[in-house]
């Protein structure tokens, strides 16, 4: 015989890596798509409900690489892939506030910064305002105002009860509207 033969285990397997290299190729492409249509609204999110970019961006930072670790598992819908990243990034925003840990560090010189531009007053005010709530009702009053999601969806992010989306929500809208009128008492 001349030439060479591949045995039939080898061709198998040469055969299933090329597929898997063109899967996960696919797959990165995927993600990659996603990432850039839904990153800055994670990322938005997260830092309504911590109030600092840094710590925004690292949360989602760290909820798109879970996102991409469980990305094979979770549903070829966009909505669905989505609803997964905002409900991992939503509890990694509530363990590091539960954790209640500083990752800061004391440096000689503060590092330059670049020139930001100070939002309205009135934004201002609300992040304050915002604020004050505890982490789990600023998290829902987020979700439900902000996101716009409906009770169900809330609940069902923060795995807790429609009932308790809907008590939590108008306690902080309580909190909310109270603190809004102290400050404009206030500057009256």
């Amino acid at each position: 015989m001349t030439g060479t033969v591949t045995p039939p285990r080898a061709a198998a397997d040469s055969r299933w890596g090329a597929g898997r290299r063109r899967t996960k190729a696919a797959r990165d492409e995927e993600f990659t798509a996603f990432v850039a249509s839904a990153g800055t609204p994670l990322r938005r999110s997260a830092y309504l409900m911590c109030r600092d970019w840094h710590l925004a961006q690292d949360l989602t930072q760290s909820a798109l690489t879970k996102v991409y670790l469980a990305w094979s598992r979770i549903g070829r819908d966009g909505a669905d892939r989505y609803a997964y990243a905002r409900t991992v990034l939503l509890r990694l925003v509530l363990d590091h506030k539960r954790l209640r840990r500083s990752t800061e560090i004391a440096v000689e010189r503060v590092p330059e910064v670049g020139q930001v531009i100070d939002p309205p007053e009135d934004r201002i005010t609300l992040l304050r305002a915002l604020m004050m709530l505890a982490p789990r009702d600023r998290a829902i009053v987020v979700l439900r105002y902000w996101e716009d999601q409906s009770v169900q969806a809330t609940a069902e992010a923060l795995g807790v009860s429609e009932d308790m989306v809907r008590s939590r929500s108008r306690r902080a809208l309580g909190v909310l509207r109270q603190y809004l009128l102290d400050t404009e008492s206030i500057m009256d």
